[in-house]
């Protein structure tokens, strides 16, 4: 099962014994932080949890699999995640 944002701002409101709105807000608050800090290319790194970093891919040759036509594929940016090594610990203990 997927974690939602709808879940996590309910535990947010438990925990911090906030309302339905307030914890919407700041979950959302918090997503449209780390919107932002990757598009505008920087990485994320969250002390016990991982790094979110842009990488760069240069355009490269491809082929359309259903023609077969050869194309070029763009440049783009992506973004990957590195956990760290005490969620890497805790999820393999």
């Amino acid at each position: 099962m997927a974690l939602t944002k709808t879940m996590i701002a309910e535990t947010i409101q438990k925990k911090l014994d906030l309302s339905r709105a307030e914890s919407y807000e700041i979950m959302e608050e918090f997503i449209e932080i780390i919107k932002q800090t990757i598009e505008s290319g920087e990485d994320i790194m969250i002390s016990g949890f991982g790094k979110f970093c842009v990488n760069e891919k240069k355009a490269r040759k491809g082929r359309n699999p259903a023609t077969d036509e050869e194309m070029t594929l763009p440049a783009r940016r992506v973004v990957t995640f590195k956990c760290s090594g005490k969620l890497r610990e805790m999820i393999n203990s």
